[in-house]
C-alpha cells in the first residue's frame, strides 16, 4: 500500500486517525476510538515525524510499522480483541500495538508482547508507562516479555488474537498451537515478496488461511541474524 499522506501537515495523533478513517483503512468505531487513546508520539524516536504514514528505524535493524499497516491489522483483529480476551504481539519492538491491544482486551483480558531484542523491551516498558495503558502494564493485564517470538508465549495461551510485526517465510507452528479455537493471527508471510496472511482457527482445531494484501516487513528471524543484519 502506498503511504496515506506525507507527515508536514498531519502533526496531532488525532487528524492522523481522521486521515486514516477518510481513506477508507479505518473502518471501525472501536478501532479508531484505540488509535486516538494511544498516542504514537510516545512510542517513536523523540527525532522522529511521529504521525508520517511510513515506517520508521527504531534501531537494532527493528522497525515500527507505518500507521496505516497497525490500523489494518487492529480491523482484521477486533473482533478478537474484545474485553477480557487473550492477546499476543509477536516482535513488539516499541510497544504501540501491545499497548492498543491491552486497551481494547481491557483489564480482565491479557495482552502478552514479546520481543527478542532485550533493549527495545526495556524501552518499550518505558514507552508503555507514558501512555494511557500505563494503568494495565501496573495491574498486569499488559506484560512485555524478552524471548523468541517465533516460540510464542505459552504460558498465557491459548490467544483469541496472534499479530506478528515481522515476516516468517512459513507461518510458524507453534504459534498456530497457541491460538483458541475461534482465534485469529495476523502475520506477514514470505521472503522478497511477502503478503499479510490471515489465519483463522477452525472450531474442531484446522485452519483456514486467506491472503490480505502485499506488504513489506523486516524478516523474522533470531536475534543474531537480526543484528547482524
Amino acid at each position: 500500500m502506498e503511504r496515506l499522506w506525507t507527515g508536514s501537515r498531519i502533526n496531532k495523533n488525532k487528524k492522523m486517525v481522521e486521515h486514516l478513517q477518510s481513506s477508507g483503512v479505518i473502518r471501525s468505531k472501536k478501532v479508531a476510538e484505540v488509535m486516538e487513546t494511544i498516542d504514537r508520539a510516545l512510542f517513536v524516536p523523540e527525532d522522529a515525524s511521529p504521525y508520517m504514514d511510513s515506517p520508521m528505524q527504531i534501531g537494532y535493524n527493528a522497525t515500527i510499522s507505518a500507521p496505516h499497516m497497525h490500523a489494518t491489522c487492529l480491523e482484521l483483529l477486533e473482533n478478537h480483541l474484545k474485553p477480557g480476551m487473550h492477546s499476543l504481539d509477536v516482535g513488539s519492538g516499541t510497544g504501540y500495538l501491545t499497548a492498543c491491544f491491552a486497551i481494547m482486551v481491557g483489564p480482565e483480558g491479557r495482552a502478552v508482547g514479546v520481543e527478542h531484542i532485550p533493549e527495545l523491551v526495556e524501552s518499550s516498558l518505558q514507552n508503555v508507562q507514558k501512555s494511557a495503558a500505563a494503568p494495565l502494564l501496573k495491574a498486569g493485564s499488559l506484560v512485555l516479555h524478552t524471548g523468541d517470538g517465533r516460540l510464542g508465549w505459552p504460558e498465557h495461551s491459548p490467544y483469541d488474537a496472534i499479530h506478528v510485526g515481522a515476516a516468517a517465510p512459513e507461518i510458524p507452528q507453534a504459534l498456530i498451537d497457541q491460538l483458541k479455537p475461534g482465534g485469529r493471527l495476523v502475520i506477514p508471510v514470505g521472503n522478497i515478496f511477502q503478503d499479510l496472511q490471515v489465519v483463522d482457527k477452525n472450531p474442531d482445531g484446522s485452519v483456514s488461511i486467506r491472503s490480505e494484501t502485499s506488504v513489506r516487513y523486516v524478516p523474522l528471524t533470531s536475534r543474531e541474524a537480526q543484528l547482524r543484519g
